[in-house]
């Protein structure tokens, strides 16, 4: 990862990439089945930094190429644990934490800023040049990963302290 983003460092170009986020120790019962699920609050707490395209939980688009007899993650028994056999939903079904890891891909944009000229046109629509200029990193993921931990943190937090008041 380091020689490629150097490589394009030195091209004046820019590179996105994907970071992998898993949780372990939640248990089963964050979320809601309809307005706060679980998966919809940490898409959209991750959304919000900037830079992401894209995310993805559990097996997410592969998913598309399996059956649901392929994609079902069957419960068992392990040693008086409920857990399942596969874990496709990502530690979430039907917007509720299982107990199971949680893990989801975080899609980041390449830098909009590179050093090489580019086309471009001004404000009285005509065409010019742009150049870049200044400070700016070939790729974000190494400094976002901290940020999608802290965000996941916060969300899952957040979830916690719901379901701590809706206990009382």
């Amino acid at each position: 990862m380091e020689i490629l983003i150097r490589q394009i460092r030195k091209e004046g170009d820019t590179i996105g990439g994907r970071i992998t986020c898993v949780i372990t120790g939640v248990p089963p019962g964050l979320g809601s089945p309809v307005f706060d699920k679980l998966h919809a609050d940490l898409a959209k707490s991750i959304m919000s930094i900037n830079a992401v395209k894209g995310f993805e939980y559990g097996s997410g688009f592969d998913s598309i190429h399996m059956k649901g007899s392929e994609h079902n993650d069957i419960f068992e028994n392990a040693g008086g644990k409920i857990v399942t056999q596969t874990n496709h939903s990502g530690g979430i079904q039907g917007g509720i934490s299982n107990g199971m890891p949680i893990y989801f891909n975080v899609a980041f944009k390449p830098v909009a800023t590179i050093m090489q000229n580019q086309k471009t046109v001004d404000r009285f629509a005509q065409d010019t040049v742009i150049e870049g200029k200044g400070r700016h990193d070939p790729c974000v993921v190494p400094r976002a990963v901290p940020i999608v931990e802290a965000m996941a943190a916060i969300t899952i937090a957040d979830h916690f302290l719901r379901n701590k008041t809706a206990r009382m």
